[in-house]
Parts: C-alpha cells; structure tokens; sequence
C-alpha cells in the first residue's frame, strides 16, 4: 500500500505552536520506511498519527490514494508494533497472536492457519503454549510481531520496537525484521532514534528534527549527501568532521589559518557565490587518507586511540586545536602523543553554508542542468543568483517554461 502525507500538521489543544507541520511524503508501496530523529522531534507523533491514534490537524493522509484522516484505526488495514510488548500475561503465546483475530470473529480454522503460520515465520512454534513470562524478551518482541502478522496489514507500523533489547539482540533481530518484510512484502513504516537501526533495514530514511522533515531518500544519500549539517553530524557514527572556515581565492581556509584546502573542480562551481563568506567543511573519518599522499596533506596530534579490531578511530587535533576523529584499517600502527601525516581525499569533501547550514555542492547533475540551462539561456545566471538550492526550483522552472514554448507550435 502506498501512504502520502500532503501538508500534514499536528497542534495539540492548548498550545500555540505546532508540534509537526508542513509534513510531505511520499512512502512507496513494499517499502520500508524508517522515521529517525532524536528524542521530542514528533517521530512517534507522526506515526500515531498514521495509524489514527492521534489527530490531524491540517492536510491530508492517503492510502492507496484514499483520504483516512477521518477513518478509524481498526479500518485502516494496518498493524503496530508498540516499544513496550504489550502482552497478556495471563494468556499464552498462542491466545496472545490470535487475541485480535478472535476479536473479529474470524473462524477458529483461520485462526489456527494464521497463528501457525506467523510462529513458523518468527521460529517460535515450540513457544506456542508458554505463557510471556517463561520466555526470552527476543521471543516476547517476536510474539508481539506475530500477533501483528496475523492481521495480514497492507502497513505495518513500529515505535521503536526494539529499543528494551540488549545490544546483541538488537543486533540480530535487525536482520531478522528485514528478512520479515521481504517475505511479507508490505509496507512498513518505522520509529527510531538510532541511526544504525536507520542505516542497516531501511529502503528509506525520514530524518526529522524540531518537527520538520531535514532530508528524505537511500540511507546512502544521506549518508554521502547530507543535506544540511544536521543531517552530516546525526547520520554516520563517528560523526562527520566538520571546520568552519572562509573561501579566500578559491581554497578553503579554516578560521586559524591553519587549514587550507583546494576544493575539485565541480565544488568550486557551487563555491564560486561564497567567496570571502563563512563556509563549512564536512569530511567523514574514513575518508581521511593516512600518509598524507592523497590531496591537501595536514599534520595531527594523536590523543586517543580507540581500537575496535577491524578499524581504529583516532581522536586528533590539528595544528590549529581543531578537534578532528580519523578512522583508518585496524592493522596500521599508530601511537598516541605523536604527529601524523594525513590527507584530505578531495571527492569526499561537503561544504556548507555556515549561517544556515544548507548544503553548498550539490548533486553533480544539478550543476550539469545549469551549465546547459545556460546555453539556451545567457541571462540565467542573473535569475539564479547564487548556486545553492533555490537553483533545484528555479532551474526547473524555467526548463519546464522552455518545454512548454517548444511543444506549443502555430498551425499555419
């Protein structure tokens, strides 16, 4: 089932401001949808709004393109998965699954079948006839799934489903959790805050921050093209790198003076309205080339060595005091108290805007369509003004007036 959300908004009575607003989203039918966000961003609101727990305020949600604001729960097709299990303690594994089928007054036959069949499905058949307390809270969580499964939803929704998990568990019911929505081949729409749950089961993140969307797309999309620096230091773990600076004659150059850096060719294109302006650098840890051989080379003081096996992350600082974490191959020796030579790898680089933090390079293809929109249109520039965002609409919006002129032909 496909879901849209046109405009959605939430304001809750009493308050003035809006919890959410000008929400639009597009979920794709079989996808699997993660909304990620720290703690208080309205992920869990929106998701209850889906599932009509809660109210909408303004705008409009579709199923299938059918508008549900005003449907009830239990006729939206859906099913949820809560954080907490939800069990009846005094009801085994069994009555718990089939609880909601009973309620519907499906047949005892088509009960069975479906029971049955989640339980094969959550390799827990042989917890059928135990009671939630004489079972792991791996095989709790599952049980709660399955009674999810049973319903047979067009969307299943979850918050934070496995947050009460230890670590390994989490781990492992990840995989578990995608290996379940490919075999059912539904919608499913998921809360978290952890960005690794994010980037290991989505097709698609949501990423949210004071009640408004930052970025939507591939976990690798946000991950190699973050939209803003929110969206940079919340995905990816360590964090992005990330050093406030000014463009002086075309090179990068950090506040102390002690970074330099010669942005590509293509970045410089984006660069080119922000000369003399502050502008951040954003480089993830493991795009640092140890040895310094690969473009700007720079100097760092090692203060922390975190071994992890396969990798190990160094806590530096730069020549200036800038704080900077490098990842690099496990088997490289490095000592702490020492200095390094590093290089920065130039196809990794994102620039940002300091004052709004907005992406400064974008996609290669968005610079691609000015330079040819440019051919066809010498005063383009003038309407485009700097190269940042804006030129997505603008640049679209005069291509689509050309198409219009060239399709609309006299007739004699």
């Amino acid at each position: 089932m496909k879901v849209q959300l046109s405009n959605i908004g939430k304001k809750y009575e009493g308050r003035e401001e809006f919890t959410i607003r000008h929400i639009n989203l597009d979920i794709d039918d079989q996808d699997f949808c993660v909304i990620l966000g720290p703690s208080g961003c309205g992920k869990t609101t929106l998701l209850r709004m889906i599932a009509g727990l809660n109210s909408i305020t303004e705008g409009d949600l579709l199923f299938d393109g059918r508008r549900v604001n005003e449907v009830p729960s239990k006729d939206r097709d859906i099913a949820m998965v809560f954080q907490s299990y939800a069990l009846y303690p005094h009801m085994t594994v069994y009555d718990n699954m089939a609880f909601s089928l009973n309620m519907r007054h499906e047949r005892k036959s088509v009960i069975d079948e479906r029971v049955k069949e989640a339980a094969d499905i959550l390799d827990i058949s042989d917890y059928l006839h135990s009671k939630p307390s004489d079972i792991s809270g791996g095989q709790r969580q599952r049980v709660a799934l399955g009674r999810a499964i049973v319903r047979k939803p067009q969307v299943f929704l979850m918050d934070e489903p496995l947050s009460n998990l230890d670590a390994k568990l989490r781990e492992h019911m990840r995989v578990e959790l995608v290996r379940i929505h490919k075999n059912l081949e539904t919608t499913t729409i998921y809360v978290t805050h952890d960005q690794t749950e994010a980037m290991t089961m989505a097709t698609k993140i949501v990423l949210m921050n004071d009640g408004s969307i930052q970025q939507y797309g591939t976990p690798m999309e946000l991950y190699n093209k973050p939209a803003n620096v929110f969206v940079a230091k919340f995905i990816g773990s360590p964090t992005m790198n990330i050093i406030e600076g000014t463009m002086i004659d075309g090179v990068f150059t950090g506040h102390n003076q002690k970074v330099e850096v010669h942005p590509k060719a293509s970045d410089l294109e984006f660069l080119k309205a922000y000369e003399g302006q502050p502008v951040s650098m954003g480089i993830r840890p493991e795009r640092i080339m140890h040895g310094g051989e690969i473009g700007d080379t720079f100097k760092a003081f090692i203060d922390v060595i975190e071994i992890l096996g396969k990798e190990k992350l160094l806590y530096a600082k730069l020549e200036g005091g800038q704080n900077i974490i490098i990842s690099v191959p496990g088997h490289l020796e490095y000592e702490e108290d020492r200095t390094y030579s590093f290089g920065y790898d130039l196809d990794a680089l994102h620039f940002f805007n300091t004052e709004t933090g907005e992406r400064i390079n974008l996609d290669e293809k968005l610079l691609e369509m000015k330079r040819e929109l440019l051919k066809t249109h010498p005063d383009a520039e003038e309407i485009l003004g700097s190269v940042d965002e804006s030129i997505i609409a603008k640049a679209a919006e005069i291509e689509g007036e050309t198409v219009q002129k060239e399709e609309v032909k006299p007739i004699d």
